[in-house]
């Protein structure tokens, strides 16, 4: 291992698949694995090079790393193959989920059987030289003694390259702050509270909490619906309605990450359960009032749970007035979210079934729901 890291610059790129997410998870995998992502490019769409397939995503990053040239080559195939490329025997080029090159190992020159540093099509490619130039215009290749700039000026290739709007992120930390306001919504024992606490903690955003403990009409409630179904909808409402005033108030001026384990539209799908048809319209005309006038969710994060799992879940937690919660009453809830998933679909939704997951003591599971959670903001911000 080398005293001082090494400036490598990459090339990536994806024409199979999600194209952008292969890229990010790149970009991730190599941050676990060879060192530390210093830069990235913007993100150029581009023709095949050398075959006919679909367009390529592409572009450029810069790590410090400590690995030789030959252990980050090995970390690269690694990382390619824990992708889905699949290197086939024919000759030629072919498609492929991703494609990562070394393009530049600091100012080294490396000619072997397994590795050629620089990349000896570095000045044919404009695909390649056009990121570059993003993050290391004034970098000279060791052989021509020309910056990425010159390079790519002379460069031959006329094919057309388009610069997107997408981007790509160092760390998991600097995506996710790219939300605003992420709502986890589930039914009664899904874990939403549970996994809010942990995305806070992870990512260090600001965590509102339903205040369902102080609502003196719910044990009531589970005794008799009938009577009480009302005068607890109408205090959820009105509870929720102030707590998302006063918590998403200042969102936009401190551009801060909140994470919550409600959003204000589940009292319109409760209360939909609960309410006889009367009362049920009643209370929709002063929700519609006020749902104008709350901030919705960026992300918005259904855990699914399969009843059973739910029933086992609300009897762990104890809470006495829960324990005789009816399973057609879960069912009923669970179907008026998916009613509310479909009727919205201009909302950003995200529905993960954790039915046969543990995020709470195993890691995989909480990792396995963040890396669905990273495809979705990657996907759609």
């Amino acid at each position: 291992m080398k005293n001082n890291p090494i400036t490598a610059y990459l090339s990536i790129g994806s024409n199979l698949g999600n194209k952008i997410v292969n890229l990010q998870d790149a970009v991730f995998l190599l941050k676990e694995t060879a060192g530390i992502i210093i830069s990235t490019s913007r993100v150029y769409k581009s023709s095949s090079w050398g075959f006919e397939s679909d367009d390529f995503l592409n572009a450029c990053i810069a790590i410090d790393t400590h690995k030789t040239a030959a252990e980050l080559l090995e970390i690269i195939l690694s990382i390619e193959t824990q992708l889905g490329r699949e290197r086939l025997s024919e000759k030629g080029y072919q498609a492929r989920t991703i494609d990562i090159d070394i393009i530049y190992y600091g100012k080294e020159i490396i000619t072997n059987e397994n590795l050629i540093i620089p990349h000896p099509n570095l000045k044919l490619r404009q695909f390649v030289l056009r990121p570059l130039t993003d993050i290391a215009p004034q970098f000279y290749h060791p052989i021509f003694n020309k910056d990425s700039r010159n390079l790519l000026q002379e460069c031959k290739d006329k094919s057309i390259l388009k610069r997107t709007d997408r981007k790509l992120y160092t760390t998991r930390e600097q995506l996710f702050s790219k939300v605003q306001f992420l709502a986890i919504e589930g039914n009664i024992g899904a874990g939403k509270t549970t996994l809010a606490h942990k995305i806070s903690e992870s990512f260090n955003a600001k965590l509102v909490l339903e205040r369902f403990a102080d609502n003196p009409f719910l044990p009531k409630f589970y005794e008799d619906q009938s009577r009480y179904a009302f005068p607890l909808e109408m205090s959820f409402l009105a509870d929720r309605y102030q707590q998302y005033i006063d918590d998403t108030s200042q969102l936009d001026l401190f551009k801060t990450f909140m994470v919550s384990d409600y959003d204000i539209f589940k009292s319109l799908i409760f209360a939909k359960v609960t309410l006889q048809e009367e009362e049920f319209k009643l209370y929709r005309k002063l929700f519609d009032l006020m749902y104008k006038e709350v901030k919705k969710p960026d992300i918005y994060i259904y855990l699914y749970q399969n009843t059973e799992r739910l029933l086992e879940n609300i009897k762990k937690r104890g809470r006495d007035y829960e324990q005789n919660i009816q399973t057609e009453y879960l069912e009923k809830i669970n179907s008026g979210y998916l009613d509310f998933i479909k009727s919205y679909p201009q909302q950003k939704t995200l529905i993960i079934d954790v039915s046969n997951l543990d995020f709470v003591r195993k890691k995989s599971d909480y990792d396995y729901i963040l890396k669905k959670i990273q495809c979705f903001i990657v996907e759609h911000l």
